[in-house]
């Protein structure tokens, strides 16, 4: 006796894409088919239609959906995939209807998300969010089990075994959230350590498959896994570098975005999406070459939006090898940029990019020439260490002479913190862009100090 009266899964599929006039925002058909690519499924067949609204019964219409059944019959096909989200009755009735396993589109992404999760707190979310997805469709092919237990030995308190299921899931979906409450937690301490030895975090978010991986790896000099299919990355990774002009930072690889992403998996991925809040810098890494750039762009702010991120972001175009874009930067100000144009996998525009996260986190840059002092050696390793310097000579009395290009007020922090003036190592001119004007109170309060 089997417990479940479900048709077996295969990857043998049909795919079904509508049109529904009423619907503002529909689901991309390109994006759909890269999905069903993603699962691994096998795609022997398309079928679409248009609609003013779904139907009720089997979303599609029942003639639609005896084509569905029919076409299954004749290519012998394991599973039919819809392009939308359907309700826990929907499924049920077309799986009746067709004989074979029938998924929506969140089902799809669900699926996705558990052959990528890697780690132990990936594989975590991805069994929430497929629980919190499951919770709300436990009817579908269970009718069987909604009759209380009976017969000898079997006789129970009266609970139903749909009852049982959906409590004993529900426990299961507890423990989840505990043990992933400890991520967070654990989470939560790296950051803070960050923030406490003033390490710097960018984090790369995007729209899946726009190359957040194929950047992190040419900025990172990594070899983490890059393929051109959707949701090659999920769990995040995170690498410290130098920074030129910046100094150390934490740059952090993100699971990519999708239009409609399912509510479970935001909800499940909540602790991952946290390192974009703590972030100080967001790359938005877009594919200039998809024709649906906008609505991909649209779609990352909607999520960025629900997890309430306000972290100021610098959007990268990347793939411009294949749309002819040159290599720039596009300022939204006169010192403040909100565009770099670039290829990860050309590697063109990635000085372009290292320049204008440099602005973005550090404010604008200038040209200084320093005149060290023989034991500013810790000085100097520092200046070497943020990668900005641009020349170095000597004077006639063998000080060395660097030329340095970074923001008035990063230099004046460095030079305050070894204890060094200004005006002894700097030219007049410089040396007056790094001295604080005096408030009028504070010249009165000096004034008087000295009739004292």
């Amino acid at each position: 006796m089997e417990y479940f009266d479900r048709h077996k899964g295969g990857e043998k599929a049909i795919l079904v894409h509508l049109d529904i006039q009423k619907i503002l925002d529909p689901d991309d058909l390109t994006e759909f088919e890269l999905l069903v690519d993603s699962a691994g499924a096998e795609r022997l067949a398309l079928v679409t239609g248009s609609r003013l609204k779904p139907d009720a019964k089997y979303f599609v219409g029942s003639g639609k959906a005896e084509e569905i059944a029919q076409l299954v019959q004749e290519v012998d096909a394991d599973i039919v995939i819809f392009n939308h989200s359907l309700s826990p009755s929907q499924e049920r009735n077309i799986e009746s209807l067709v004989k074979c396993r029938v998924l929506d589109r969140t089902g799809l992404i669900l699926d996705i998300f558990a052959q990528r999760a890697r780690t132990y707190e990936g594989k975590l979310q991805v069994e929430l969010a497929q629980l919190n997805h499951l919770s709300t469709r436990l009817v579908r092919g269970w009718t069987h089990l909604e009759r209380q237990k009976g017969g000898i030995g079997l006789r129970g308190p009266g609970e139903t075994q749909l009852e049982t299921d959906r409590r004993l899931l529900q426990t299961r979906v507890n423990q989840l959230k505990t043990k992933l409450e400890k991520v967070k937690q654990t989470r939560a301490q790296g950051r803070s350590k960050r923030q406490k030895s003033e390490v710097l975090t960018i984090s790369l978010v995007g729209y899946t498959n726009a190359g957040k991986s194929t950047l992190f790896n040419r900025l990172c000099d990594e070899d983490i896994y890059a393929a051109d299919q959707l949701f090659a990355t999920l769990d995040p990774t995170l690498r410290r570098l130098n920074w030129a002009g910046v100094g150390k930072v934490v740059l952090v690889d993100t699971v990519g975005f999708v239009r409609h992403l399912p509510h479970e998996l935001v909800e499940s991925f909540h602790a991952t999406l946290e390192e974009t809040l703590e972030a100080d810098l967001l790359l938005h890494v877009i594919d200039s070459s998809s024709e649906d750039m906008h609505e991909q762009i649209d779609a990352v702010k909607q999520v960025l939006a629900q997890i309430d991120n306000n972290v100021p972001v610098l959007n990268v175009f990347n793939k411009i090898d294949t749309t002819g874009e040159p290599a720039h930067i596009g300022y939204a100000s006169k010192d403040t940029p909100n565009r770099v144009y670039v290829s990860a996998k050309q590697n063109l525009g990635i000085d372009e990019l290292i320049l204008a996260v440099q602005q973005r986190l550090t404010g604008k840059l200038e040209i200084f020439d320093i005149t060290l002092p023989f034991d500013a050696g810790q000085f100097k390793n520092e200046l070497y260490e943020l990668d900005v310097v641009e020349a170095k000579t000597y004077d006639d009395v063998g000080h060395e002479v660097i030329t340095v290009c970074l923001p008035s007020d990063k230099l004046k922090l460095l030079l305050g913190q070894a204890g060094i003036d200004p005006k002894q190592v700097l030219p007049n001119d410089q040396a007056k862009k790094l001295t604080v004007k005096k408030e009028p109170y504070q010249i009165a309060i000096d004034a008087l100090t000295k009739k004292i």
